[in-house]
């Protein structure tokens, strides 16, 4: 059986299940099998691991524990308890007429923000105006229709992922901050910051940055550097905000004091470090890279909740779901029909009625004609059960998002 423990009853002979450590990018330990050392339980201590997972039919069991059924039930009613509430972005236009606009600008970002990061490892000449200015384009295709950017955030590919991941931040803090009702160049300068947040890692060396396994525990103090040189090279570029450098610079510190570059606690770390560590986890623990899986969207939110308080703001976090919705775009859900529909477009009234993509039938385990139901619409009969993992029934979401 599968169970939460503390990390204080973690001991020698247990058998690790998962580290629960997915908020720390690159992970450099190994996330299953039987602790023989102490040493290794104090390993994992300092990394700021609070709770982790063990099977307790591979090792040693504990009375300090709760299943992982008991989890996910706790965090399920959390999320539901998050969802009650309303998403606060109003879409201006129809998802179909903002996706034309919004690809130009995804495709348009990646490109701003590679010459960037390019220009600045060469020392060439830096100009920050494009990327003031794309900065504000995204923000008024998020508020003219939130969900044609979070489509295309959803689209991955795993060897892109350091520039679609900094695009997808900003879209997430654009909203994220629009939801905050944020000031106008405050929200400006976060989304600045989370476009160039990864900055530092041209300073990283490729044989680490680029590395597909592990890595070791010196290459990963190598890669912590990132968010310091992150802060250094955006502190000494002229036209660069200060809100800027700080969400930039604090996108990796933690509530406990166990994040980087600096080991800020609470509210040592500024409402905008808190609001990017959230984003900044979320986008990373949902994406597929070369080492790691994505989590579904529901997971990735799941977790988000059971990370609160060490970790992550708890009422920050409440409120990203909220601003996200409980079945975030490109999330897999099934139907009360039996029927699997992909998230496209939320509902400005109830989180619970999303317009969704159907393409499957459960019960006769066949693909169906794709159609696009809005769940809202009077007269729909079909409503949403529960989340579901793409992989169990081998749909790959990406091609039903646009």
């Amino acid at each position: 059986m599968i169970k939460r423990i503390p990390i204080s009853a973690l001991k020698v002979g247990m058998y690790i299940a998962d580290l629960n450590n997915d908020w720390i990018p690159h992970n450099s330990q190994r996330k299953r099998g039987v602790i023989k050392k102490e040493e290794t339980i104090e390993k994992i201590r300092q990394m700021g691991v609070a709770f982790v997972y063990i099977d307790a039919s591979k090792g040693l069991d504990t009375q300090d524990a709760e299943t992982a059924a008991e989890v996910d039930r706790r965090n399920e009613a959390a999320l539901q308890s998050a969802g009650e509430q309303s998403p606060g972005l109003r879409p201006q236009v129809p998802v179909a007429e903002e996706l034309v606009i919004a690809q130009k600008i995804h495709r348009q970002a990646q490109g701003l923000v590679g010459n960037f990061m390019n220009n600045v490892k060469i020392g060439g000449a830096i100009d920050i105006a494009p990327i003031h200015k794309l900065a504000d384009e995204l923000q008024y295709s998020v508020l003219r229709n939130a969900n044609a950017l979070s489509c295309l955030g959803r689209i991955r590919e795993k060897d892109n992922y350091l520039l679609e991941h900094s695009v997808n931040l900003s879209v997430l803090m654009s909203l994220f901050g629009n939801y905050r009702s944020l000031p106008a160049d405050t929200l400006h300068q976060t989304v600045v910051g989370a476009l160039l947040h990864d900055l530092g890692k041209i300073l990283t060396p490729d044989e680490i940055l680029n590395k597909p396994g592990r890595l070791s525990a010196e290459e990963f103090e190598v890669m912590k550097l990132h968010a310091r040189h992150s802060r250094d090279i955006l502190a000494t570029t002229e036209g660069i905000g200060e809100l800027s450098v700080i969400t930039a610079a604090q996108h990796h510190e933690r509530l406990d004091g166990t994040g980087y570059p600096d080991g800020l606690r609470g509210e040592e770390i500024s409402i905008y470090g808190r609001m990017v560590a959230i984003t900044d986890v979320y986008d990373a623990i949902t994406s597929d890279r070369v080492y790691h899986k994505g989590m579904t969207p529901t997971q990735g939110l799941k977790k988000l909740l059971e990370w609160s308080g060490d970790h992550l703001d708890p009422s920050l976090v409440m409120e990203f779901i909220r601003c996200i919705g409980l079945y975030p775009v490109g999330a897999l859900v099934l139907l009360a029909s039996g029927r699997l529909g992909v998230v496209v477009e939320a509902n400005e009234h109830d989180q619970r009625l999303p317009v969704v993509r159907v393409m499957y039938h459960t019960r006769f385990r066949i693909p169906i004609t794709v159609d696009t139901i809005d769940l809202a619409k009077p007269g729909t009969q079909d409503h949403i059960l529960q989340s579901v993992d793409p992989d169990d029934y081998r749909i790959d979401v990406r091609k039903f998002l646009i």
